[in-house]
């Protein structure tokens, strides 16, 4: 194990009994007797990660008081519609490696991966419809909702170095960090009521969500695969422009902007990332992202402060710390 992952086992250690319910719930939520489909779901199941998501609502119901014997399931959704949208994100991205092992569609072929995420959804709202209230439904509904209007918005914004900071935030506050968002709202709020510290726990989810996805926007362009565990340079590939690059993109003279242009749109480039590393000061774009995670962070920790404390408490505190210190 390494020592992130130790780090990680010992911050969701307060929920540890609500993970191991939480991942039986998943084994039962994706069996299924089509031995082509069980064969891909026990394949994807290797991309289960951290399972932070998840996490999220069971600390967040911890740490505001708010658990429930259904806290456990609704994790378990999160986490399934999270492993659906990597599904299709790798079919999005043109990513051959997830978590050290090919992606659903270089296994087999972007076919069967789209009808795997859709079956994975499927099975999502299924079990969403068997809880007590139909909160987690609305919610997570408007989830998915946000995540793929964020993903098209960026799609129609590529090679775009006209953006805004807000509006580069706002497309990656969508497609990630509104997942995140959901969980932590639905942890304080489940069943229902509770709208205020819900709503403190929803910008704290968004904020963290967003921190996660600027590192990990960092990671696809100065990141190792072998050491992040997914191809990188995918966007830079797809001519998606994201906050370090942005942020690298300004600081560079004029020539310089015009070759990280070039880069991004000439036809027929091999390696856009090893060449854009070579362009221009990558490493200064990367610092100054990092400093704005770093700002949504502290933000995000201050949020839960006034909660009681406890151990949940104490996690999703230190949780802002280990999203900034991730490499995978």
């Amino acid at each position: 194990m390494s020592a992130s992952d130790a780090r990680l086992e010992r911050l969701i250690a307060p929920v540890a009994d609500g993970m191991a319910r939480m991942r039986e719930i998943l084994v039962r939520q994706v069996a299924e007797r089509s031995h082509a489909v069980a064969d891909m779901t026990g394949h994807v199941g290797r991309f289960r990660g951290k399972q932070l998501r998840g996490a999220l609502v069971l600390l967040a119901g911890d740490a505001t008081g708010n658990s429930t014997d259904e806290h456990p399931a609704i994790a378990a959704i999160v986490e399934m519609i999270h492993l659906a949208t990597l599904v299709h994100d790798d079919v999005l991205d043109g990513a051959d490696v997830r978590r050290r092992v090919a992606t659903v569609h270089q296994r087999w072929d972007n076919q069967v991966a789209v009808l795997l995420g859709d079956f994975l959804y499927a099975r999502a709202f299924a079990l969403s419809t068997d809880l007590s209230s139909r909160l987690a439904s609305r919610a997570l509904a408007e989830a998915t909702r946000r995540i793929c209007v964020g993903e098209i918005e960026q799609s129609t914004l590529r090679y775009d170095f006209e953006l805004t900071d807000e509006r580069c935030e706002s497309i990656a506050g969508a497609k990630t960090a509104t997942l995140y968002a959901a969980a932590c709202e639905l942890g304080a709020r489940y069943p229902g009521g509770r709208e205020e510290i819900g709503q403190e726990l929803w910008q704290y989810g968004l904020e963290i969500g967003l921190a996660f996805q600027i590192v990990d926007d960092c990671l696809d362009v100065v990141g190792e695969e072998s050491v992040v565990g997914k191809s990188v340079g995918n966007d830079v590939e797809d001519g998606k422009v994201t906050l370090p690059v942005l942020h690298a993109y300004r600081a560079a003279d004029a020539a310089t902007q015009a070759r990280i242009r070039e880069i991004y749109t000439q036809p027929g480039l091999a390696h856009r990332v090893q060449l854009l590393r070579s362009a221009c000061d990558l490493l200064g774009g990367v610092e100054s992202a990092m400093a704005r995670a770093q700002q949504l962070t502290v933000r995000a920790r201050a949020r839960v402060a006034a909660l009681p404390d406890s151990p949940a408490r104490s996690a999703l505190e230190d949780l802002s710390e280990y999203v900034l210190e991730r490499r995978w």
